[in-house]
Formats: structure tokens, sequence, C-alpha cells
């Protein structure tokens, strides 16, 4: 599975709760955050997923979130 399933299939799993590109990297052993940071940006707007400004679910600090609608 490629990093961006697998962040797609993390966040329609932890759906409704919203995540952050920091909590994606660490739940999902990704080395580099930035990798979390361009796949949520890729995935935006697409099967039902929005990224904008929120709670993380996880940490619970106000940031830009991702989550499946």
């Amino acid at each position: 599975m490629s990093v961006l399933e697998n962040v797609r299939a993390f966040v329609t799993r932890i759906s409704p709760e919203a995540v952050c590109d920091d909590c994606i990297s660490e739940k999902l052993g990704l080395t580099v955050r930035q990798h979390a940071n361009h796949k949520t940006r890729e995935l935006a707007g697409s099967g039902g997923l929005e990224r904008r400004k929120g709670i993380c679910g996880f940490c619970r600090r106000d940031k830009l979130v991702i989550r499946k609608l």
C-alpha cells in the first residue's frame, strides 16, 4: 500500500475525528512530517476528505487537520 493509500485509509478509519499532519506522521510511522503534509494536501477535496483549521482528535491542538466528511 502506498503512503497516499495509507493516509486515506487512516483518516477514513478514525472518522469523524480530524487529525493533523504531525499525528498522521506519528501514528503511521512516517519518517518525514512533510510527507504527511504533501499527502493530506493531495487528498483534500477528494473522496469526501476536507482539510481545514480545527482541533486534532489526537493531540487536541488547533491546527490544520484533515477529516472525512
